[in-house]
Formats: C-alpha cells, sequence, structure tokens
C-alpha cells in the first residue's frame, strides 16, 4: 500500500512526476541547485580504514609506483613493480629489504592498482605503523570511486536503476558527511557494515557504477547542511527517528510511514538463544545474571520498535537494557532489528521481529519495490528523507 503522501505529491499524473523529476536532475546538471559552500568537495579524498591490528601485510604493484613519507611529504623511494610483505620493527615499517624510518607510508601505483592482501584497491594506501607495533592501512580514494566499491555490497547490482541511483546518492553523501565529521582522524569511514560496506575495485559492476556516473556529485542536505543519509535493509512498515539513536535532530531523518517493503524477504524474522548463552553475553558487557527467569519489552516508539527490556533473575533481581544496546550484544546480523517480541521457551529465548537495520532513513527494499513501481531515484530519496535538497557537492 502506498503511503499517504506520495513524493512531490499526489495530485500529479505519472508522466508530470517523471517530467518533473527529469527538470530537477538537468537543473542538478546545469547548477541551478547547488548549496553555496553548503557541501563538502567531492574532488576530496575519502579515507578508508581497509585493514587493521595486522603483524604484517602483502603488497604488489604491477608497473611504477613511488613511497612517499607520510610525515615529510618526501618521496623516499620510486621504482617498478614490487611485490613483497610489510612488516614493522624498531620503530620503522619494513617493506621486503628496505626499511622506512618513520610510523606511516604512502604507496602510490602510477596505474592506479595496489593489490594488499590479494584486494584490489583504486587509489592511494596510506600503511600506519601503530604504537602497539600492528599495522593498519587507510585507502585514499576518490569520492565516486569510493561509491563504486560500496554500492554492489549495499544492494544488488540486478536491482532496477532508479534503486541503485538512490543508492547511490545516499552513500555518496553519508561519505561526504563522514569526511567533514572526522577530518583530525587517521580516517573518515570504516569499510564494514559499521560505516558503509566497501569492497574496492573489485565489488565495482556495471550497473552499479552507471547508477554512480549517472548521479555523479549528487548529494543530500537539510536547510544547506549535509547531514548522515543513514540506510538500512528493511524498515518493516515505519523508518525510525534518527534522534532516538543518535545525537542528531535532522528533520530528514525523523522517520516515515513506509508501505513498500512488505514484501522483503528480510520483513519477518526469528531468533532462537539459548538462556545460558544469553547469560554469557550479559555477563560479558557487567550484566551478572546467573538464571534468567523472564524477559519483557518495556515500551515501543512510535516506529513500533523496542525501547527497552527487562531482563529479570527470580523476583529480586532484574535489569532495564536498551533494546538497541542489546541488538549490539547479541549481534545485529543475528537479533535484526529492534522491531520484535521475545518470549522463554524452556531454557531459550526466542524473539520474533520484523525488518532489518536500525531503520532510519532510506529503506533498500522499500527503494527497490518503489523504483519496481516506477518512482524516479529523486522521489525515493524526497520520500524517505523529508524535506531533503538533491544538490550538486562544490567542487573544489
Amino acid at each position: 500500500m502506498a503511503p499517504s503522501v506520495k513524493p512531490f505529491g499526489v495530485t500529479m499524473s505519472n508522466l508530470f512526476k517523471h517530467f518533473f523529476a527529469v527538470c530537477i536532475f538537468l537543473c542538478g546538471l546545469w547548477g541551478h541547485i547547488v548549496m553555496p559552500c553548503a557541501l563538502a568537495g567531492s574532488s576530496k579524498h575519502v579515507r578508508v580504514l581497509i585493514m587493521q591490528e595486522l603483524p604484517s601485510l602483502t603488497l604488489k604493484v604491477s608497473g611504477a609506483y613511488q613511497i612517499h613519507d607520510a610525515r615529510s611529504h618526501e618521496v623516499v623511494c620510486r621504482g617498478r613493480d614490487i611485490k613483497g610483505t610489510v612488516t614493522q620493527g624498531k620503530g620503522k615499517i619494513l617493506l621486503g629489504a628496505k626499511s622506512y624510518d618513520t610510523d606511516r607510508i604512502i604507496l602510490r601505483a602510477s596505474d592506479n592498482n595496489v593489490i594488499i592482501n590479494g584486494k584490489h584497491f583504486r587509489g592511494d594506501a596510506l600503511i600506519i605503523r601503530k604504537e602497539d607495533n600492528t599495522l593498519s592501512v587507510v585507502n585514499y580514494i576518490g569520492l565516486e570511486d569510493y561509491v563504486k566499491g560500496v554500492l554492489y555490497h549495499e544492494v544488488s547490482h540486478y536491482w532496477p536503476q532508479e534503486a541503485l541511483k538512490a543508492q547511490a546518492v545516499a552513500s555518496r553523501t553519508f561519505a561526504l558527511y563522514q569526511m567533514q565529521e572526522n577530518a583530525a582522524k587517521d580516517f573518515d569511514v570504516t569499510c564494514d557494515f559499521y560505516s558503509q560496506m566497501y569492497g574496492g575495485r573489485a565489488a565495482e559492476r556495471y550497473r552499479t557504477s552507471f547508477a554512480v556516473e549517472f548521479t555523479k556529485g549528487e548529494a543530500l542536505s537539510y536547510g544547506g547542511k549535509i547531514f548522515p543519509a543513514y540506510f538500512h535493509a528493511t524498515c518493516a512498515g515505519h523508518t525510525e527517528d534518527a534522534s532516538l539513536l543518535w545525537n542528531t535532530t535532522v528533520p530528514s531523518l525523523r522517520g516515515v510511514v513506509c508501505g513498500f517493503c512488505k514484501d522483503s524477504p528480510h520483513f519477518k524474522w526469528h531468533y532462537v538463544v539459548s538462556l545460558k548463552e544469553l547469560e554469557r553475553v550479559l555477563k560479558k558487557a557487567g550484566y551478572a545474571f546467573t538464571h534468567i527467569t523472564a524477559i519483557t519489552e518495556q515500551g515501543r516508539d512510535i516506529s513500533g520498535r523496542v525501547t527497552y527490556v527487562r531482563i529479570a533473575a527470580g523476583q529480586e533481581r532484574s535489569a532495564d537494557i536498551a533494546a538497541k544496546d542489546l541488538r549490539s550484544l547479541i549481534g545485529p546480523k543475528l537479533l535484526r532489528s529492534t522491531n520484535f517480541t521475545v518470549s522463554l521457551s524452556g531454557d531459550d529465548a526466542v524473539f520474533r521481529g520484523f525488518g532489518w537495520g536500525h531503520g532510519v532513513g532510506l529503506c533498500q527494499w522499500g527503494a527497490y519495490f518503489m523504483a519496481k513501481e516506477g518512482y524516479t531515484y529523486q522521489e525515493i530519496l524526497s520520500f524517505y528523507y523529508p524535506g531533503s535538497e538533491l544538490a550538486l557537492a562544490k567542487e573544489d
């Protein structure tokens, strides 16, 4: 069932809606809707933490390369066809038989392809020797190439193009926001589901790359400011208010009623965990339960998601745990959302729930079904991020 309010108005005919959406896109290309100084420069590089806490790693470059001291910015080595192991020792970074008296080097390949531990990456590789004598790797990559390396891992490349375009804009916006927020850190984003899934060059596909190119530079803003365009797999009827999870009050992230994702394969789920395992997990987090006797939901928010869970051991001992924290402790891939009911069955806790993910922002399966119904990516974004504006990121 469609929502009560459609993007760009319910009185428009399908033909006019698509004509209007095309006009918006063309205006974007001509620069008529660029927010002056509002969006981070799209020419900047995204710094992606792709590996960490490694004792060593392998590098391979075919063709010319340069190695820079990231502290002094000096070129400390030039060569061709490198293949070797990177380690650390005595305050240095060791690459094969060569050593570099610094705690961070940048490897730059002329063919824009660096192979690290067998994985292909565009851009440069910053290798950092940490104080605990481990190595971390940060991939410096252009924004558009970064988004190309993300989409395949976030949505299927077989999905409708309008859904892929919507995801491309959301992923680009999220990256730009993180670049802005983490400028003083060693990296902007990680390569896992805590930021965005990123697979480097090997994750690029024709259809997802087409969506990135088609929306090149486009990002979302509210009130002239970029915001974290969160997304998730399936909202199961209502997206979440971001202010209930994180320190953000952007109106575009307050949540909407969604009638599009009801046929998602992730709409319903269940998970069974033994009480002993649950007690072990809770004990690790500081909750010392030796015998759980009851688990009950303690309230729901406007989206239907559980706010707190009360866990009791007998009649005298209990604790209220935020549902989002319980999900994190058990594992977000196991407890797929906080929209659940829970009951005890023998020695097990049985969770039955709806949706997958935190629920904030773009519902990916909702976007899929909206695209199947003929909605444009501009309409999809306007629906899941109400009040947002689609703009071109200002070039530096």
